[in-house]
């Protein structure tokens, strides 16, 4: 779809919504995706509707069938060389953060849901550091530094790749996500940096998207895992009822990161994020786990509190 467009000061400028909507399926964070995977759903600011949001509301749900729960403002975004369909006009895109559970979600021939690591497979580290990034992104990155002129870029180049990806005895954060990205991307290791016309070698695994809109998706990455560290956002996430693993599992999913047992749920006791529901699951492999539920004042409280989940770093 394309966006709604204005003339200023002698040049077309082409402003569209585009929304980043989240769900966990299955222990996996995906994103709802249009065009066979490659594109974030976008659309025009609609004049007939009181706000940005609300207008974003009514053409996601029309577009893909998917209503849009919990939904923030994310970033906007104006580089003077975003493409749009149509070349000759300016885009600038004011994007979204929406988040929906599992169960709500819909099958529609239009739409699909991605795999997160699909597009960005060295950012799940749930299990350890990939292959993809020992034996891939490293070495590329290190000729990608060795190729700078002059000591010094050369220098300059390595410290960043390492200080993003974690290598050598720099410590990974999962919070710089599009950090990783955007450095791929200057490296010439991601398809998005060539356009149309990508070379066949020399790419690092992953999905590529439409323009910019894996940027995108990073951006939102970035700022979902630094969100569930001090709000209880995971929660929009999770069915009414759950166990504490599958919170657990859930919050280990976003993060890319495995979370301290122990840590986790002395945490949420804490901090009375949830309570019991004097039920047990049965059907969990092992003996009957308590079911608990979010805490209808939680939310209310958290969002000027602020809460804190435990999310381990090695």
């Amino acid at each position: 779809m394309t966006g709604s467009s204005e003339t200023h000061k002698g040049q077309d400028v082409q402003v569209d919504l585009i929304a980043v909507l989240v769900s966990v399926v299955a222990g996996a964070p995906c994103v709802l995706t249009i065009r066979g995977g490659h594109m974030l759903p976008s659309g025009p600011f609609e004049l007939e509707h009181r706000s940005l949001q609300s207008s974003l509301r009514a053409w996601v749900e029309r577009q893909t069938g998917h209503s849009v729960g919990y939904i923030e403002q994310l970033y906007t975004f104006a580089d003077r060389d975003r493409i749009t369909d149509d070349r000759a006009r300016r885009a600038i895109s004011i994007s979204y953060l929406g988040l929906t559970r599992a169960d709500e979600l819909k099958a529609q021939p239009s739409s699909g849901w991605g795999g997160w690591y699909d597009y960005f497979p060295w950012e799940d580290r749930r299990n350890g550091v990939l292959a993809v990034e020992s034996d891939i992104i490293e070495p590329r990155l290190r000729g990608w530094a060795q190729s700078a002129s002059g000591t010094g870029p050369r220098a300059e180049r390595w410290q960043r790749a390492a200080s993003v990806f974690g290598f050598e005895d720099h410590a990974w954060n999962e919070e710089l996500a599009l950090q990783r990205y955007e450095l791929l991307h200057e490296a010439g290791l991601v398809q998005e940096a060539y356009g149309e016309a990508p070379p066949v070698e020399n790419l690092v695994p992953g999905i590529p998207m439409f323009a910019d809109h894996r940027r995108i998706l990073a951006t939102a990455i970035a700022r979902l895992r630094t969100k569930i560290k001090y709000r209880p956002v995971v929660f929009e996430l999770m069915p009414p009822i759950f166990t504490l693993l599958q919170l657990q599992r859930a919050v280990e999913a976003l993060s890319g990161r495995p979370v301290h047992k122990q840590n986790f749920r002395r945490l949420i006791e804490q901090q009375e994020l949830v309570e019991e529901t004097g039920e047990v699951a049965a059907d969990t492999g092992g003996r009957p786990a308590k079911l608990f539920r979010f805490r209808a004042a939680v939310h209310l409280e958290r969002t000027f509190l602020g809460t804190r989940l435990p999310i381990t770093r090695s």
